[in-house]
């Protein structure tokens, strides 16, 4: 029986009820900044050692760390987490710096711990059909898509006393990991180059923060992808959308709630309905307790059976893959469009 740690329980809460429902693990350990909520949380599910203390949280003797704290405390604590000796799935992005991605991989190849970057958009279950439709050739080679992540998230920029929280500061592009991964993931590619884009603050000026940004991206096998990404706007609902081009068809998902997600194939009189459902209806009923539809349930899964000897769907590598593109963009946004090389961290 595995070890678990979580840190952060606001966002955390979520993936806390999946490890504690899974039969591998045994959640043993809470942090929070706010002693109040980890105790809520302790109590409610028996949980043996609290800490506000990261440190002391890290010396609690866990085979497993879950990160879901503020997003610009990801790398370094990933980092730590594995020097103590524990396996890590963080919450996205994976860091805030492309120095945050290398002392990551470094550490996770130094330790041998597994890290995995928790991108629970990938598993989805209307993205893991379509990777087998595309990768089956449904639509021809695909040469290029697009994605986007837009969500009017201004409430989350202030904190309960007014002040403003990371998500106000953070670009909206360093996010894109929601739309990119699912992307990448199809279609078992990596981006090489990115230009960005940014359009400034509009919608709320007083906090200061990016209305939206948009990354465009070469790939290793010579596409292109574009990546939009949006958290100060005004638009309801928000939305998860992509679309695939191929030689011999497209696929395309719903922009609302009430439409549906659409595919043409070549010889086709028109585009036709397809299901793009988030939630696996095979799934067992317990796999709905983190939220997200069956997602997270699928992804704890697929790490838990990596810490055990398996193979993490989503390695170290692969996490950067996700997630070093968005910082590129951005730093190319910063220098008026410039195309930015994104690194590749096996090397």
């Amino acid at each position: 029986m595995l070890k678990v740690g979580v840190v952060g329980l606001r966002r955390g809460r979520g993936l806390f009820r999946v490890f504690h429902n899974h039969r591998d693990t045994q959640v043993t350990a809470v942090c929070d900044l706010a002693v109040d909520r980890a105790e809520e949380v302790a109590v409610a599910f028996g949980i043996p050692e609290v800490y506000s203390d990261f440190e002391a949280f890290l010396r609690s003797g866990l085979d497993v760390v879950v990160i879901a704290t503020p997003a610009p405390l990801h790398a370094d604590q990933s980092v730590r987490a594995m020097e103590a000796g524990a396996h890590v799935l963080s919450e996205v992005p994976a860091a805030w710096s492309l120095e945050g991605c290398r002392r990551i991989v470094e550490t996770a190849e130094c330790t041998g711990c597994v890290y995995m970057m928790g991108e629970n958009m990938n598993f989805y279950h209307y993205i893991r059909e379509w990777k087998g439709r595309v990768q089956a050739g449904e639509i021809g080679e695909v040469f290029y898509a697009e994605a986007e992540y837009i969500h009017d998230c201004r409430k989350l920029m202030r904190d309960a006393q007014g002040g403003l929280t990371w998500r106000a500061e953070m670009p909206p592009i360093y996010y894109c990991t929601h739309s990119l991964g699912p992307v990448l993931d199809i279609l078992e590619d990596r981006c090489t180059w990115a230009v960005g884009m940014a359009t400034g603050t509009h919608t709320e000026p007083e906090l200061g923060s990016i209305d939206m940004e948009v990354g465009l991206f070469r790939t290793a096998k010579g596409r292109v992808i574009k990546i939009l990404c949006g958290f100060t706007v005004t638009r309801k609902p928000a939305l998860h959308w992509q679309v695939f081009y191929g030689t011999e068809g497209t696929l395309e998902n719903r922009r609302t709630p009430w439409e549906e997600a659409k595919v043409y194939r070549a010889g086709d009189e028109r585009m036709g309905p397809i299901r793009a459902e988030a939630s696996d209806p095979d799934a067992p009923p317990e796999a709905t307790a983190g939220g997200h539809g069956t997602s997270e349930y699928y992804m704890v899964d697929g790490f838990i059976r990596a810490v055990l000897g398996g193979t993490p769907p989503i390695d170290v590598y692969r996490s950067m893959d996700y997630a070093a593109p968005g910082l590129c963009a951005h730093l190319s946004a910063q220098r008026g469009g410039e195309p930015v090389e994104v690194p590749d961290f096996r090397s």
